[in-house]
């Protein structure tokens, strides 16, 4: 249970965490995922084609006992300070990606924000910029 993980598969696995709290990912998640994935400075030297294996290791692991707590651990011990914000950025936007987040994905954002210590009023600002970014006309 102690499997280490690369600061590429701790970014996604933030991103799978909020899209599996409703018990579903929906196809504009998964759309938002891979765009950030192909696009994102903290992505450079990652092969994309990986991120269907990152995301069904953490979804199966979501599956198990405790598997949430192991998921959310893992992620925090493998993501520097630095990319601990961008990890929560990525979050935030898939909640924000099917429109307003669910209840569900708000209590994973706030576990994740724990989890990595990200500032209550830096998160604030991540998830109106989230929601700015995704609205539509």
């Amino acid at each position: 249970m102690n499997k280490e993980l690369d600061h590429h598969a701790a970014l996604i696995y933030a991103m799978v965490l909020v899209s599996a709290a409703e018990g579903r990912m929906s196809d504009r998640e998964l759309e938002v995922m891979g765009r950030l994935v192909r696009h994102l400075p903290a992505f450079q030297n990652f092969d994309p084609a990986r991120i269907i294996e990152v995301g069904k290791d953490c979804a199966e692991l979501l599956e198990q006992e405790d598997g949430l707590e192991v998921a959310l651990e893992r992620m925090a011990r493998s993501l520097p300070q630095p990319l601990r914000e961008t990890a929560y950025v990525l979050a935030c936007d898939v909640a924000a990606a099917d429109g307003r987040p669910v209840e569900a994905e708000l209590r994973m954002l706030e576990l994740i924000r724990h989890r990595l210590h990200v500032d209550r009023l830096v998160a604030a600002a991540i998830e109106r910029a989230a929601q700015a970014r995704h609205h539509t006309a």
